[in-house]
């Protein structure tokens, strides 16, 4: 298949790639691009840092903190942090639930933990950890900016008109970007290009973002991974 991939660089080209050792034709035409975070990064010294995004394994990195113990969302973002020589990885599940439970697991409540995240960003595990004693400090590593127009790569797929095959799917890896693509399609008058395709999602949170704006989701992974969800091609074939 002719796969659209979303996501921003440079998780894109690496997905890319998979589609290609799977036997996929990838099209990488990302609707977010990531930018620095706005406000420096904190002072002072914490008893964990915690990472719901491999985005921001860089900026916490080279924020230049204290070591602390750094317990990452699941193994994409611990390998990221890794690189990126933070030490002391741990990772979790894939999801906030777990990710909570690690913490818990390895500092004790009244301690000072270190969310570095988006600007777009979720409640959880911030809100579950300060409900358990925690001392959670929020700082937005990086934002996730959305293009304004549908790309042109993705325009011409959808309307047969690169002389490529057609695009027969899109892989979406947050509810956010689902979102900004189902929005940019209709404003390029390609909803229905759009809703034709199979959609297959990283979680039930993503496909969810498809499905309140009309969309159906083909598949939706049983982990939030990328093993899970490029496993959903080989159960389509």
């Amino acid at each position: 298949m002719r796969i659209w991939v979303s996501r921003p660089e440079p998780g894109a080209s690496r997905t890319a790639r998979r589609l290609a050792e799977l036997g996929h034709a990838a099209l990488v035409a990302p609707v977010l691009r990531i930018a620095p975070g706005d406000g420096p990064p904190p002072t002072g010294r914490f008893d964990g840092l915690i990472l719901t995004s491999a985005n921001a394994a860089a900026p916490l990195a080279a924020a230049g903190l204290p070591e602390a113990p750094v317990f990452a969302v699941g193994t994409r973002t611990a390998e990221r942090a890794e690189r990126a020589g933070l030490r002391s990885v741990h990772c979790a599940d894939g999801d906030a639930v777990s990710l909570a439970r690690l913490v818990a697991a390895h500092v004790r409540p009244g301690g000072t933990l270190l969310h570095a995240a988006g600007e777009d960003r979720k409640a959880e595990p911030a809100a579950s950890l300060t409900a358990a004693g925690y001392r959670v400090t929020t700082w937005t590593a990086y934002a996730a900016l959305a293009e304004a127009t549908l790309p042109e790569p993705v325009v011409q797929g959808l309307m047969g008109g690169d002389g490529a095959p057609p695009l027969a799917a899109a892989l979406h890896f947050s509810r956010r970007s689902a979102e900004i693509a189902v929005h940019l399609s209709g404003k390029a008058g390609l909803s229905g290009a759009f809703r034709a395709l199979a959609h297959y999602c990283l979680s039930p949170d993503v496909a969810l973002g498809l499905v309140e704006l009309g969309v159906a989701a083909h598949f939706v992974a049983a982990r939030p991974s990328e093993e899970a969800l490029l496993a959903g091609l080989a159960a389509s074939d």
